[in-house]
């Protein structure tokens, strides 16, 4: 009743949300849990900073800081959040900042002497202080946010008619080969306003294993009894895609952005060969010697009909 009654006076006006002048485009879901975020902000990144100086504003989500930082080489997944830091980690010509007050966010990273033309908001659809240009709502393909309810009995944040703020609608984590019949059923199902489209993607996973100082071909496993390390939220599409290819693993599995004590970090080491997500890697390596068997796997969002995608985002930016 409160996230429904706040954004009815949101809708109306009785509240304000900010606007900028510049494009601000949100990715976020209305769910708790792992929806494929910080795939698509990467996606974004690499579709946008040619041609646009980027930021992306976090929450920073379980920093041991506070307030607006800009990462540095000082930076790190305590100070900024392991998102954050991975952003930070693999690009290097944007900015990456963080403010769990995303309005305070913005009106910093504009008051930088080298301020963006562009911020991608991670996570902030339900931040309605702010008014972004664009919203770029994602909903897992194993749990449609039609088919939930509200928390605490289902894992939605906020009413499902949250979704008709968005401008596109992006069913993530797909399984391959998923046929025009199976989409049209789930577009009937989100039944999307007539200014929404809806998109599928699917994770693909690279076929490089990466550390801090090595890369390994993929095929490097078959041959290994390695243990599978996650914190995040639902780890099940990557042990599913390891067992199909009949690896020889053990799974030890925390909770999502876990912090790894130094009892944990005791048990790992003692490990021969340890492979975890990207994001995990980046709360983890401080604690491995740089020549330590701690490799992850990163993957990239793949989106179907990426022209007609790519042609919307870019065209609100221009």
């Amino acid at each position: 009743m409160v996230t429904w009654i706040r954004n009815i006076l949101y809708d109306l006006g009785i509240k304000n949300s900010k606007a900028y002048d510049l494009p601000i485009i949100c990715v976020g879901n209305l769910s708790v849990g792992g929806t494929g975020k910080t795939p698509m902000i990467e996606y974004l990144i690499n579709l946008l900073k040619k041609d646009n100086k980027v930021a992306t504003l976090s929450r920073g989500y379980k920093r041991h800081t506070k307030g607006f930082i800009v990462a540095d080489e000082s930076a790190s997944a305590l100070s900024i959040g392991d998102e954050p830091f991975q952003f930070y980690k693999k690009f290097n010509d944007i900015i990456v900042s963080v403010d769990a007050d995303r309005q305070r966010g913005i009106d910093s990273l504009l008051n930088l002497e080298s301020r963006p033309d562009l911020i991608l908001l991670d996570d902030a659809f339900q931040h309605r202080k702010v008014k972004a240009g664009f919203y770029v709502l994602l909903t897992p393909y194993s749990d449609l946010y039609v088919n939930d309810m509200l928390l605490p009995t289902g894992n939605l944040r906020e009413p499902k008619n949250g979704a008709n703020r968005a401008d596109v609608i992006v069913v993530t984590k797909c399984p391959d080969g998923i046929d025009n019949n199976e989409k049209q059923s789930i577009i009937a199902a989100l039944k999307p306003k007539a200014h929404q489209k809806v998109f599928f993607s699917t994770i693909k996973y690279s076929e490089v294993l990466k550390s801090a100082t090595d890369d390994k071909d993929f095929n490097f496993l078959k041959s290994k009894s390695f243990t599978l390390v996650t914190g995040i939220a639902n780890p099940k599409p990557l042990v599913d895609f390891l067992k199909a290819k009949d690896l020889n693993f053990e799974h030890l599995n925390f909770d999502d952005h876990y912090e790894f004590t130094e009892s944990d970090v005791k048990l790992l080491r003692e490990k021969e060969l340890i492979i975890t997500t990207e994001k995990d890697f980046m709360r983890l390596n401080s604690h491995f010697k740089k020549d330590d068997n701690l490799f992850y796997l990163p993957i990239k969002t793949d989106i179907d009909n990426s022209t007609l995608f790519n042609k919307i985002i870019t065209d609100f930016v221009k």
